[in-house]
């Protein structure tokens, strides 16, 4: 940790962003997996904080395409547009945000790491938008807490649906 930061030192879209990663196993193939996460219309199934999203343009998900989303960060709520920046299938999915409360950028990597299974990657930085003020070191835990909370139910939503069928 800097040694001038400190618990209350606030961030700002001044180049300052928060950056978390984390990993989990899905024991689904590579392709389901890929093809769930990258659909926005399921983001509200497995993302906490999302009540509502979908595609605001038109045809398959891709590189230029977009979406939106509807929720709620740190109890604040927020509607945000977001723009397709990665898209190879099976392999990564990526987006920034281009409205909203945060400045953003995501990026999904999926691999095999056996028959039937696969390993996710998800990699964000984030900082607010427009000069607004939020604690960083409070922004920084609440966002990896939701972050590993996200994994933890797409493994039990897809792994779930494999035993019952449904995907």
């Amino acid at each position: 940790m800097d040694p001038q930061t400190t618990e209350t030192d606030p961030i700002r879209n001044e180049g300052t962003m928060v950056s978390i990663a984390d990993s989990i196993n899905i024991h689904r193939p590579l392709a389901h997996v890929f093809d769930f996460i990258s659909s926005s219309d399921n983001d509200f199934e497995w993302q906490f904080g999302t009540l509502a999203s979908g595609r605001t343009s038109e045809g398959a998900a891709a590189v230029g395409g977009s979406f939106r989303s509807v929720g709620h960060l740190m109890g604040r709520r927020m509607v945000s547009t977001f723009e397709i920046t990665e898209y190879v299938a099976n392999l990564q999915y990526g987006f920034r945000s281009l409205t909203g409360p945060l400045v953003s950028h995501t990026l999904y990597t999926l691999k095999g790491s056996a028959p039937g299974r696969t390993t996710i990657q998800i990699d964000t930085q984030a900082s607010p938008a427009d000069g607004a003020v939020l604690p960083r070191r409070g922004m920084e835990r609440y966002m990896k807490k939701e972050l590993r909370d996200n994994l933890v139910m797409l493994k039990t939503i897809m792994e779930t649906a494999q035993a019952r069928g449904l995907l």
